[in-house]
């Protein structure tokens, strides 16, 4: 990990989706004007979206708040297998969250990555990203078995993307769309969720900076949190 990287080993996923909720809602209140969230999908992060929306409900400062996704699966937004569909069930229909910037799933995989961009650059108010000003405020990541961090898996092609903010991932079933590395990286705070037995070697990775693995090779402009219960760390 770099000098900007923490590591924080809580006891189960329960404890590890309290204190993230709590550090999100602390990082959220402390900025002034709109706060711009890249969350995860997975099941890892559920509990902590109902933690936010249920114990911090009445802290988070939701009106502010611009929600967008790291990736999403290339699916209709009430499928099953949907991010969009999971935080919006977990956290944002049980809150006053008018800003919501799902990822499109019309027309083809590629053609919703174009849209999706256009949207990120329509809210960053640029088509460059600038270092001194990141795109989200926040980004939650989680860790695959393999390495992967959102839809970056390993030998990809959008792991090379340094151009383009999105990219479709057509390798996978269903296809994907996903942030590429420039947009993930153009973060002021990043944090990993990891949990569970069979993380446990990716995160070894992931804490050695084995660059052989997507999430090792993410190199966020702003700071770096790694939450991980104690199965996960071994």
């Amino acid at each position: 990990m770099n000098r900007r990287s923490a590591l924080v080993v809580l006891p189960d996923p329960q404890a590890l989706a309290q204190r993230v909720a709590r550090w999100m809602t602390d990082i959220a209140c402390a900025k002034k004007g709109e706060f711009a969230v890249a969350l995860s999908g997975g099941s890892t992060p559920r509990t902590l979206y109902q933690l936010l929306a249920g114990q911090f409900a009445q802290q988070f400062p939701w009106l502010r708040v611009d929600w967008f996704w790291g990736d999403e699966r290339f699916v209709s937004h009430d499928d099953p297998q949907s991010n969009y569909r999971m935080a919006q069930q977990a956290m944002l229909s049980r809150a006053p969250t008018p800003r919501i910037h799902p990822v499109p799933t019309k027309g083809t995989a590629a053609e919703s990555a174009m849209a999706y961009e256009r949207e990120l650059k329509r809210f960053y108010d640029a088509d460059h990203l600038d270092p001194a000003r990141p795109l989200f405020d926040l980004v939650l990541l989680g860790l695959g078995a393999d390495g992967h961090t959102g839809s970056l898996f390993p030998g990809s092609p959008a792991l090379e993307e340094r151009r383009r903010w999105t990219a479709a991932v057509e390798t996978q079933q269903p296809e994907r769309i996903t942030l590429t590395y420039p947009a993930l990286e153009s973060a002021a705070h990043t944090a990993f969720l990891v949990a569970g037995t069979d993380k446990r070697d990716a995160l070894r990775g992931l804490l050695d900076g084995d660059s052989t693995l997507p999430a090792a090779r993410l190199k966020p402009t702003g700071d770096l949190h790694i939450f991980a219960d104690k199965a996960a760390v071994g």
